[in-house]
């Protein structure tokens, strides 16, 4: 049984075959893949583009998706997360989709064994299927050749799944891999670190800009989201005229995280990003439910 619980659980093959069946996926819509298919998607944290990325992906391969609102399920009544996936994996689906705050939790359903696992982002460790939509979305963008190129990636990486992800997978497919954020920001890393994007700005081939979470920091350092603005937004400015590929993960906080202007960039790949979600994750799918 196959799940997906981080990267790390993919061999290099599955990889290349996932980036080969999206590209595919993009430039020709499937047939029904998935149709005697059907899938539970189980969201304890709220969602848009990840929920109804893999609910888009599920249905063009033509699989059955049911969804699963936490707030009004029995874990709202004492249930324990285990007992609320054994109860819905007795109605036998292929593959439960899940989100949740606790770092360790799709690990613990996939060792259950039951049915198949695809963690759709947890606590601040994991969000593989977007770390892979990134990778696709940059191999895309580089002509299959992104081996050496260097990513910064921006903000409060020390809360971002989807920075930890992509700094395991980025530098494993041979990415050289910066951290550009206040100290409080930056995670325990041996990798390049700096406070200000200005000091290497001349030295990256793509800038990856995570959203402010000042919320999550107990001890603010700025007084509010305009002075953190003021350092890390990434705008026409900071960049001028250079050719950097400019990626985020959503949601978009405009002129804090990324200028107006810039959003409107050829640049800026956020909407690509999107529309590669729904190819990557019929990858996924494909492999975990089919290729298995």
């Amino acid at each position: 049984m196959q799940h997906l619980v981080d990267t790390t659980t993919l061999s290099d093959t599955q990889i290349q075959q996932l980036l080969h069946d999206a590209k595919a996926f993009k430039a020709q819509r499937p047939s029904q893949l998935l149709r005697d298919k059907l899938l539970i998607t189980l969201f304890f944290e709220a969602s848009t583009r990840t929920r109804s990325s893999f609910e888009v992906a599920a249905k063009r391969l033509g699989a059955a998706v049911v969804h699963l609102d936490p707030g009004k399920s029995s874990t709202k009544k004492g249930e324990s997360l285990e007992d609320t996936f054994a109860n819905l994996c007795a109605m036998e689906p292929d593959g439960v989709i899940i989100r949740h705050s606790e770092n360790d939790a799709p690990g613990i359903l996939a060792d259950m064994q039951m049915t198949s696992v695809i963690n759709a982002g947890a606590g601040n460790y994991a969000h593989p299927t977007q770390a892979l939509l990134d990778l696709f979305t940059m191999v895309e963008h580089f002509n299959g050749d992104i081996q050496g190129k260097t990513i910064a990636i921006v903000g409060d990486i020390i809360s971002s799944r989807v920075a930890s992800s992509g700094i395991r997978l980025l530098t494993r497919m041979g990415m050289k891999v910066i951290l550009i954020a206040p100290k409080p920001f930056m995670p325990k890393s041996d990798l390049p670190q700096y406070e200000t994007l200005e000091d290497v700005i001349d030295k990256v081939d793509v800038i990856m800009s995570l959203r402010a979470q000042l919320e999550r920091h107990a001890s603010p350092i700025f007084d509010d989201y305009q002075e953190y603005a003021q350092h890390y937004c990434i705008n026409h400015e900071r960049l001028g005229d250079r050719d950097i590929l400019v990626l985020h993960p959503g949601p978009v906080m405009r002129n804090i995280d990324i200028s107006d202007a810039m959003l409107k960039d050829e640049r800026c790949k956020v909407l690509e990003q999107v529309k590669n979600g729904v190819y990557m994750r019929m990858a996924i799918l494909k492999l975990l439910l089919l290729d298995s």
